[in-house]
């Protein structure tokens, strides 16, 4: 168990199999027929997940337009409260496919918000990529249409996700084993 800044982590997801699943992941988006495909990742926690998925879908053949939106449910904190937005995107997504990126969908509230959001300013569709699914959380009817794992019932840091803002920088995803 590796040792990070004092503090056991257990290894959930190792970096090898989450790059591996990337793979498969952007082979299964590229399998759809997106057009004028607009992808926006959810800030913080989904930048390091956001990258490597479009580097490696432009190893399957895609070639999308990237964008970032920062949108808060947790604050400081690990329990999920009011969705805002922090910071928009730039570009117009009337008429676009938008492939929305985030690093977890736990309650859905803020998938769903941000799903929402994108199909009022005329969105053609808005399809839904997650690293990481914890089914048992969800609040609302809400599905990802891209999983990359699903997720025991643990908080979870590393590959960009954090708690306290600590952690972000680990290439796997694991647990803070104690407090954190």
């Amino acid at each position: 168990m590796p040792i990070v800044r004092g503090k056991d982590i257990e290894v959930l997801f190792s970096a090898s199999a989450i790059a591996r699943r990337n793979l498969e992941l952007a082979k299964d988006i590229a399998g759809r027929e997106y057009n004028d495909l607009l992808v926006i990742s959810i800030l913080k926690g989904s930048f390091i997940f956001a990258a490597d998925l479009i580097r490696a879908m432009h190893d399957a053949g895609l070639a999308p337009e990237v964008e970032f939106i920062f949108i808060s449910s947790y604050g400081a904190g690990t329990e999920s409260g009011q969705v805002r937005v922090l910071r928009d995107i730039d570009n117009e997504v009337a008429g676009r496919d938008v492939l929305l990126i985030d690093d977890i969908l736990e309650s859905g509230k803020t998938l769903q918000f941000a799903r929402n959001l994108m199909l009022s300013r005329g969105a053609k569709s808005c399809s839904l990529a997650v690293l990481l699914d914890k089914r048992m959380r969800r609040q609302i009817d809400l599905e990802a249409d891209y999983v990359g794992f699903d997720c025991p019932d643990h908080f979870v840091v590393g590959y960009g996700m954090d708690v306290g803002h600590a952690f972000r920088e680990l290439p796997f995803v694991g647990i803070v084993k104690g407090d954190a």
